[in-house]
């Protein structure tokens, strides 16, 4: 048995979790594992980030490389197109994203998300960066009706959880919406969530949510 564990408010726990559901793989989840440089936890995930996954005594860490395993594993039920070529192009859609969009996002959330000082200079190269990010997706998605075209991969589990962070955390650092000059997300995301399993993952992020901030009020 698979087990996945990490945290409900993690966007690169929750792209497994949608893959997981997806593809209709029975597994376990500790969603109550959260990052730490701990050596305790180093010792479970070496980077000391989530997820990390369990399977037959090996863990194994990386959101990308468990989804690749999951891709080899449970071949069933793909999220990666048969041919090498549109292969590849799904996964430089999920490179694009996370490494020039997200990660650069990840730069703003301290300030936006949990009351820290966005420095001029962050805010800054923020945005010139993520200006190259986005005109990289631009020019890679489809939108037809997936992001890599006409089959759901794991694209669209990337687009799904780190979309809206983009979206959201410019928004509140800039006062407008980055991604506001691509208008077919908004469409895209909302069919995304009419599926069960990406709707199911977003109740439950959703949940984990309004726990979190109902135990900082404490």
């Amino acid at each position: 048995m698979i087990k996945i564990c990490g945290f409900r408010v993690s966007n690169y726990h929750n792209k497994v979790l949608i893959a997981l559901h997806e593809k209709g793989i029975a597994f376990e989840e500790d969603c109550s594992v959260t990052p730490s440089q701990k050596p305790e936890y180093l010792a479970l995930s070496p980077m000391g980030k989530v997820p990390f996954m369990e399977v037959e005594g090996t863990r194994l860490i990386e959101s990308e490389v468990i989804l690749e395993y999951l891709e080899e594993a449970y071949p069933q039920k793909p999220l990666l197109p048969k041919a090498a070529l549109a292969r590849a192009k799904a996964r430089e859609l999920v490179a694009v994203i996370e490494l020039h969009m997200e990660l650069v996002a990840r730069r703003l959330y301290g300030a936006v998300f949990f009351g820290g000082t966005l420095s001029d200079g962050t805010r800054q190269s923020v945005e010139k960066d993520l200006a190259k990010g986005i005109r990289a997706f631009k020019a890679l998605a489809k939108f037809d009706p997936f992001v890599a075209g006409g089959e759901l991969t794991l694209a669209d589990c990337a687009a799904a959880v780190h979309l809206p962070l983009v979206s959201l955390s410019t928004k509140l650092a800039y006062g407008r919406d980055f991604l506001e000059e691509l208008p077919q997300v908004k469409p895209y995301l909302k069919m995304l969530g009419g599926r069960p399993a990406f709707a199911k993952v977003a109740a439950d992020r959703k949940a984990a949510q309004e726990a979190m901030a109902a135990r900082a009020k404490k």
